[in-house]
């Protein structure tokens, strides 16, 4: 019982240090477009803090995967929850010294760009290490339910986040208090994970896999849980292998899309309801949260329910999201921009599943943890240069990001018609 216990506790715990690493960064993310206009930089500098930091995690997150089979899994928790938290104490400490005019807001963006390398190089430690801990304390019966249930705590935190920080905008230091707050629950997690969670020395054999970029919009494809589960050979396959590169440009196209869109939002709820960048905040996080649940809906609810293709779901999951896209550029008062936000992110709830499952269907066994490796990348890769690229659409004329974006996804659908194989269910 005492054994169960403790495993419990662990479970708890690596649940907690997921959410915290994903719903502190979306939170983040949400006000840093109000933050943005109230220092007065250009909204592309604002897209580029995410962007470097997506980066970073991009390279650093496969590097800390492999090290999770050899190295102590405690100690990888462990930096990686003091990465987010001394990253995120850092920017809320520039943020503030920013918004009471100690620093000018170039100085502020840059200081701020730089604490977030931090994040993204060491806040990805954490994951692959968590599903270690996990995949070591489980029979192979439970590991992919308790595995799936581990990275819905990424999940979870792109609702939370945003839903939360319009609470955290404090008196004195503004729209920097988000960034406080979470800190200081980072700074809280940190002591729990240092004083309860089990010593887990390495066996050589149990390993985790590296995890998407927690990012508005990026919520997993579930491919880290196929590589941390794989027993096969972990070798490589090319992005380009002709079994895979369909499925690999369905992700690159509709992450990109969904990047671009999602970076780009704050900066439309500003201007189209014509509120303060302060007072602007509360109708962002109702946006957001919208978003985010409806893309949980969507891969929790729905397509288990409808139970399509990939193909189809790349089909109808792209329709949905072109004409959502549409709306929101089209979209002038709260209520449509977030009914309109609602639909395209059912959509692309449809299309991230369904590219990992297409490509997981084209190859064998010995192959799925090397093609969740590369579905992973290529949902990561999507959040370097989409957020820029979306902004600096958006700087030019603001409906012009959605009207790309939902172009290159009536391409996808077309695509998806004449060039992607009918194959088994993605449920």
């Amino acid at each position: 019982m005492k054994v169960a216990r403790r495993i419990d506790r662990d479970f708890s715990l690596l649940f907690v240090v997921m959410l915290t690493i994903a719903a502190g960064n979306t939170a983040l993310q949400s006000v840093l477009p109000a933050l943005g206009r109230s220092l007065h930089v250009p909204d592309s500098a604002v897209a580029l803090a995410f962007s470097v930091s997506a980066l970073v995690w991009v390279l650093a997150a496969p590097v800390w995967a492999r090290r999770s089979e050899f190295r102590g899994r405690k100690r990888m928790v462990a930096l990686g929850i003091a990465g987010f938290t001394i990253s995120v104490t850092l920017c809320g400490l520039f943020l503030a010294a920013g918004v009471l005019g100690w620093i000018g807001g170039t100085a502020t963006l840059a200081a701020f760009i730089c604490a977030r390398m931090i994040y993204g190089g060491f806040g990805a430690a954490a994951p692959p290490a968590a599903q270690a801990i996990v995949v070591s304390h489980t029979s192979r019966e439970e590991r992919t339910k308790a595995l799936t249930l581990l990275a819905s705590a990424f999940g979870l935190g792109t609702i939370l986040g945003p839903a939360f920080a319009p609470f955290f905008v404090l008196p004195v230091v503004g729209l920097a208090g988000p960034a406080l707050i979470f800190a200081a629950f980072g700074g809280l997690v940190l002591i729990l994970v240092m004083r309860f969670l089990s010593d887990d020395p390495p066996d050589g054999h149990s390993h985790g896999a590296a995890t998407s970029y927690p990012s508005i919009g990026g919520e997993g494809t579930g491919a880290s849980v196929v590589a941390a589960t794989a027993e096969g050979q972990r070798g490589s396959i090319a992005l380009t292998d002709p079994r895979i590169w369909p499925w690999m440009i369905v992700g690159l196209v509709s992450g990109h899309a969904q990047a671009m869109t999602g970076q780009a939002i704050g900066f439309l709820v500003i201007d189209r309801l014509g509120l303060p960048p302060v007072a602007a905040q509360e109708a962002i996080g109702i946006v957001l949260m919208t978003g985010a649940g409806a893309t949980l809906l969507a891969q929790w609810g729905i397509i288990p329910i409808l139970d399509l293709s990939p193909r189809s779901l790349v089909f109808w999951g792209g329709a949905a999201a072109a004409i959502g896209c549409v709306m929101i550029g089209l979209s002038t008062s709260l209520y449509a921009i977030s009914v309109a936000m609602g639909i395209a992110s059912i959509g692309f709830g449809f299309l991230r599943p369904a590219f990992t499952a297409g490509a997981s269907l084209a190859v064998g066994a010995d192959d799925q943890a090397a093609v969740a490796g590369r579905t992973t990348s290529v949902n990561g890769a999507a959040f370097v240069l989409g957020p820029s690229i979306g902004v600096g659409l958006y700087e030019a004329w603001g409906p012009l990001p959605y009207l790309v974006a939902a172009a290159a996804l009536l391409c996808l659908t077309l695509y998806a018609t004449i060039s992607l194989r009918p194959s088994a269910r993605a449920g």
